[in-house]
């Protein structure tokens, strides 16, 4: 016989234990849900926020590179060197024209007309360029003293200048982050200095082989760093040569220039009466502003330690009075229309009395048949009175100008 296993039946729970067993269930898995749901919120808020900072820092660096992007794709610069000339004018109308942002730097020598400077201010001021001013000073004379390529048909040692400004301009085109250099020259326009070699010499003393762009002969001139780099587009630059100004004449027209000053009237160094005068100074080592300020006015005597600068009218008076310094003595003729002296001395031995007479000589006292004078001098610590015979020493004064006078 086979016998049968009881098997246990599993007891069946009761309805509310069940039910309780479930509610709790029940709360505890509601309570988990609570839990991860506040977890799941800080996580999204925190991804948002990561998502958002992203994104600001993404639309940052874009806005940025666009910035940047604005920079490089702004106008170029060009550092025109401006003499106030008319070619220089036309450089900095053609690059304006390319799109260049143009600044201009002007270079005061102290051997350049005044008229010519102002010219430069006008201009600029009315096409709205910023132009920088800069003052050639003790090095610029020593320069002018002992050229190492020499100097023209004057004292203008041009190959030495044109280098020395070019250095100038070099480090004002790194200051302000100019991408070009440009001057006015036109080749074979001056017979000294703008011919082929001598551009290439200028470039290579100031350490700008290549770096000088000449917009008004380019096409004629061997390509520039700035053309091999795509900074200008050499096609649109001129090819002008020589000494004949019709080609800038037609641009005149084109760019509507209502006034530009005369070729003529540059540099006074290439003018040989002011060279003369340039040079009396430099051997007697005199070489400075002040003096060659007053070579601009006056007629000039030398004779051993003492200068005479005598002046011509009234203008030339008042300046001869402002330019003087305390060692500086100056003379006029009392009660009659007369010229100031200037008279500059080393020492401390000077010639009055024919600085006196040269007063004299030159003032109204022989239109007036006077046969003497009394001529006032002034030192910076007394005022004296001289007299002077000119019936007396008529011929003395007349052999001292013919001698000592620098023509």
């Amino acid at each position: 016989m086979i016998k049968k296993i009881k098997t246990k039946k599993p007891e069946k729970k009761k309805m509310g234990e069940k039910f309780e067993k479930d509610k709790k269930s029940k709360k505890g898995i509601a309570k988990e849900k609570k839990g991860t749901k506040k977890e799941v919120k800080k996580k999204n808020i925190k991804k948002e926020r990561k998502k958002s900072l992203g994104n600001f820092i993404k639309r940052g660096s874009r806005i940025f590179s666009k910035k940047k992007l604005k920079r490089t794709k702004k106008a170029k610069k060009a550092l025109v060197l401006f003499s106030g000339g008319l070619d220089s004018m036309l450089v900095i109308k053609l690059l304006r024209g390319l799109g260049f942002e143009v600044e201009a730097v002007l270079f005061n020598s102290h051997f350049y007309p005044l008229k010519k400077t102002n010219f430069a201010e006008t201009f600029c001021n009315k096409e709205g360029i910023k132009l920088h001013k800069i003052d050639l000073g003790e090095d610029y004379f020593n320069m002018l003293q002992n050229p190492k390529y020499g100097y023209g048909k004057g004292l203008n040692p041009c190959i030495d200048c044109h280098a020395f400004m070019l250095k100038k301009a070099k480090e004002l085109a790194k200051k302000i982050k100019a991408d070009v250099i440009a001057t006015g020259e036109v080749l074979g326009e001056r017979p000294f200095s703008q011919h082929l070699k001598g551009l290439k010499k200028v470039e290579e003393v100031a350490g700008l082989k290549e770096k000088v762009l000449r917009p008004l002969s380019a096409k004629i001139l061997p390509e520039t760093y700035y053309e091999k780099k795509g900074i200008i587009d050499r096609n649109k630059l001129l090819g002008i040569k020589g000494r004949r100004r019709d080609v800038q004449l037609k641009l005149v027209k084109k760019y509507k220039i209502e006034r530009f000053e005369s070729p003529g009237g540059g540099c006074l160094l290439t003018d040989k009466t002011f060279a003369r005068k340039v040079k009396d100074l430099i051997d007697n080592k005199e070489l400075n502003k002040e003096n060659v300020e007053l070579l601009k006015i006056g007629r000039h005597f030398r004779d051993k330690d003492c200068k005479y600068i005598v002046g011509r009218n009234e203008n030339e008076n008042e300046k001869l009075i402002g330019l003087a310094d305390k060692k500086d003595v100056l003379f006029e003729v009392i009660n009659i229309p007369s010229p100031i002296t200037l008279l500059k001395r080393k020492g401390k031995n000077s010639n009055l009395y024919m600085t006196a007479a040269l007063t004299a000589y030159y003032s109204d006292a022989r239109q007036q048949n006077l046969p003497a004078v009394q001529v006032e001098y002034k030192t910076s610590r007394k005022v004296s009175t001289i007299v002077v015979d000119l019936k007396k020493d008529l011929k003395k004064i007349e052999e001292f100008i013919k001698s000592k006078r620098i023509l």
